[in-house]
């Protein structure tokens, strides 16, 4: 029979995007005994939250109970009543992930209750969610009378007092990605859904493919439970996101109104009654930026409504900000006027009973939070606003302590905003998109590496980005998305990516898994290389840099550019490396034959002898930092011009266009820091800081996306400072692949004391120099058999593991 349905399928021709998928979805770790189950009549595809319960007797706490849990969308998972853990990480279907818990903290002897929320927003999920129906799989190791697994036992209902929130509630116009406001609505909401006794909507649970011709039929490829579905599940190597208390916020603005109400300027602290038939509004700071689940509480206020805008920064009237803690901003005739919170938006629909929570499925992100609170014809209690951090479970380990006070809150601030964008996906903002994009990713997981010793968020994305790859070789500009979008160059910053990694973290084999991957996007990038080496336009977008005054890259009447030629040379100076190492040496070569043809290429076509730099495509007209940055970087500019080329892109800051030249945004000053250090002008990196500087007195409790009036206030494209004050300035670098050796040589600038620990696969490394006059002391220590060298002023000497103690002229 399945072989005569599998012929039936072949002849039909083309299998649809479904059948594909279950076909050639990965095989799983082991052998499910499980099986995906969800409502019987509920809408698989269309928005809709489900609750699930089960119960098992034990006779005793058992020492381990382990489960595996998935969902699509999304699940939370309960253990008698408290909350166990969340997921499944993103990804696409066919690597699908599967969360593991283990519940016996949670378990008790006799009876016990297991449940589980999991909800699909449908067309209002987040870009970044992949989906193909509604559905939820629960398998545990214990078997027999003591094991959960689905679908044995388990109940289902719908809950219909929760929903998504269409894209008209977003109170900002722009573009957003990040999934929907939800509302709650407590006179439907089935308030005892997670206690022990189940109301009248409960049903028993069914297969999620009730609608597909496999039903009851196992494919070729599987012979567990879960073969016949869309879902390739695979283990999700991250650990489970944080959970922890924060503060919600403290109120700072209140209307005349809720002036008038007693206890209301102290609520959270302290609980607040609202009479009947009021309108008031209350805003809330938490003095930096967040990304938390909101829970409040209330009692009583049947018919009220309670709306929540989540906001990074406050507007003026023409939706512009300020000082981000400025809480008024004055008109052209000197007014003040109150700024506003706006952004996403939750609803809470009170219904007069008592203790009703408001919680969000999906966390927010917020400095400021306003409650516009309308009340019904009965007198409404706040009774608390709670916050629960989550982001990925980093630890600072790096450490680096100077003089400088302006270092010590660029640091805290980079730290911070490296966190909030990073989750079960690295995100290049968490509020506005959530997506992880290459070019931002990159600089994420370096991050992630020398601040956190922490390299399974970056091994998480490199191999996303692979398997986004088309057919034509290229990857996709981030992964996952459920809306497909193309950036050819952000293709060879992935090439980048793994280079970065190879060197930083000693595990090659990962690094050899993505040898064939880069040789395919440098194959498809060929097609495009001209006779005399640089690429012709490409389709799709070639994004370089976010510079809103100005274009690039730009083309001559050919299609040629020099910028993107640039980005493709680093692409196989770094693709040589590593076939040279783990690959192919004979490709290497053939690589390196390229790189020299393309630089020459570059020299004749872009160089400008009159204006001394190269020019960003080859009319020669368009100038900008970011094509001498990589020209520098890439040495196609001579060794002898580089520091001059450099000084003069030095002088330009961001957001401006001097003598015609576009300036680079805070994320292309990434390379700009590897350019300085390339040309031997490391020790002028702190003055390249001064964009930071000049955005401390503005308050930023993250760093923004672009100059000027920014977007996004939450860009860790922008935090590479923290990385580069670890690797330039405290001059710690890996020496040799795998982090094998080190390499330390410091460029202080104007510092004179500077203390720093950098956390190595083997431990810490930690270095104190201090400065007296001509002479530089340095002590260093060495983790494990590590060893190195040490460089200042040109000059090198050995270091060795343990404490080295270095005095240098």
């Amino acid at each position: 029979m399945r072989q005569n349905l599998l012929a039936f399928l072949l002849a039909l021709g083309p299998l649809s995007a479904f059948a594909q998928s279950t076909l050639q979805a990965d095989a799983p770790h082991h052998e499910w005994k499980a099986g995906w189950i969800t409502h019987p009549t509920a809408p698989l595809r269309e928005p809709v939250v489900l609750h699930f319960r089960r119960t098992v007797d034990l006779p005793s706490v058992p020492a381990a109970y382990t489960v595996r849990v998935s969902a699509d969308n999304r699940f939370i998972l309960y253990v008698n009543g408290n909350r166990v853990g969340d997921g499944p990480a993103r990804g696409d279907l066919s690597h699908w992930r599967y969360e593991r818990f283990d519940l016996a903290p949670y378990l008790q002897p006799g009876h016990n209750l297991i449940t589980a929320t999991v909800w699909n927003f449908g067309v209002y999920a987040p870009v970044a969610q992949m989906s193909d129906r509604t559905a939820f799989l629960l398998e545990s190791e214990a078997a027999g009378p003591t094991g959960i697994s689905t679908p044995e036992g388990w109940l289902v209902e719908e809950e219909p007092g929760q929903r998504p929130l269409d894209r008209s509630t977003v109170t900002i116009k722009t573009y957003f990605a990040s999934g929907p406001g939800e509302e709650i609505d407590a006179s439907k909401y089935d308030w005892n859904w997670n206690s022990p006794t189940p109301g009248p909507n409960w049903v028993r649970s069914a297969s999620p493919m009730r609608d597909s011709i496999f039903v009851g039929v196992q494919l070729a490829h599987s012979s567990d439970a879960t073969g016949d579905n869309p879902w390739g599940l695979i283990p999700d190597i991250l650990p489970h996101m944080e959970y922890s208390p924060t503060e919600a916020g403290s109120v700072v603005i209140l209307d005349d109104i809720a002036a008038e109400q007693p206890g209301l300027s102290h609520f959270p602290e302290e609980l607040a009654k609202l009479p009947p038939g009021v309108h008031v509004t209350l805003l809330l700071d938490r003095k930096t930026l967040t990304t938390a689940y909101p829970e409040l509480i209330v009692s009583g206020g049947k018919g009220s409504h309670i709306i929540l805008t989540y906001s990074e920064a406050l507007y003026d009237k023409n939706e512009h900000k300020g000082d981000r803690d400025s809480l008024d901003y004055a008109d052209l005739n000197g007014i003040l006027h109150a700024r506003k919170a706006l952004g996403l938006t939750d609803s809470f629909l009170p219904d007069g009973g008592p203790h009703r929570i408001f919680m969000p499925l999906w966390w927010r992100t917020w400095r400021y939070l306003d409650l516009d609170i309308t009340t019904g014809t009965e007198p409404l209690t706040l009774e608390s606003l709670k916050a629960s951090f989550t982001a990925y479970p980093f630890v600072e380990r790096a450490k680096f302590e100077s003089a400088d006070p302006d270092l010590a809150k660029i640091w805290d601030i980079s730290w911070r905003t490296a966190r909030l964008d990073a989750h079960e996906t690295y995100m290049d903002t968490p509020y506005y998109e959530q997506l992880q994009y290459i070019g931002d990713t990159r600089i994420q997981a370096l991050i992630s590496y020398t601040v956190a010793g922490d390299d399974r968020l970056g091994r998480q994305a490199m191999a996303a980005f692979d398997q986004s790859r088309i057919p034509e070789g290229i990857t996709r500009s981030r992964y996952p998305s459920s809306l497909p979008q193309n950036i050819p160059t952000f293709s060879l910053l992935w090439i980048g990516m793994v280079h970065d990694y190879w060197m930083y973290r000693p595990d090659p084999q990962i690094v050899r898994d993505e040898i064939p991957g880069t040789r395919d996007v440098l194959t498809w990038f060929a097609k495009y290389e001209t006779s005399d080496g640089l690429l012709g336009q490409l389709p799709w977008w070639s994004f370089i840099d976010w510079v809103p005054s100005g274009d690039i890259p730009t083309y001559d009447a050919n299609g040629q550019s020099c910028v993107t030629t640039l980005q493709y040379l680093g692409a196989l100076i770094d693709a040589a490396d590593l076939e040279q190492h783990l690959g192919d040496p004979a490709l290497a070569t053939r690589y390196q034959s390229r790189i020299e043809h393309i630089r020459s290429g570059l020299t004749s076509k872009c160089w400008v002898p009159s204006r001394g730099m190269l020019a960003d495509n080859p009319g020669q007209k368009n100038f900008n930092q970011q094509a001498n940055i990589l020209g520098v970087l890439y040495d196609v500019i001579p060794r002898d011009r580089q520091q001059d080329v450099l000084r003069r892109m030095l002088a330009i800051e961001p957001g401006t266009t001097p003598d015609g030249i576009l300036a680079a945004s805070y994320y292309f000053r990434f390379y700009l820091a590897r350019a300085l250090d390339h040309a031997g002008l490391a020790d002028d990196y702190l003055k390249s800081l001064d964009p930071w500087r000049k955005l401390l007195p503005l308050h930023f409790s993250t760093w923004p996306e672009i100059p000027g009036d920014t977007r996004s206030d939450s860009h860790a494209w922008s935090a590479h400072p923290i990385y580069d004050m670890l690797t330039l300035v405290a001059g710690i670098e890996p020496g040799s692949p795998g982090f094998a050796s080190v390499r330390i040589a410091p460029h202080l600038g104007p510092l004179d004391h500077l203390i720093a620990t950098f956390p190595h696969p083997l431990g810490e490394i930690r270095v104190e120099y201090r400065r007296e006059g001509a002479t530089l002391s340095a002590t260093i220590t060495l983790p494990g058999s590590l060893a190195g060298s040490f460089i200042y002023n040109g000059k090198s000497q050995p270091l060795k593991p343990g404490l080295n103690n270095v005095r240098v002229n």
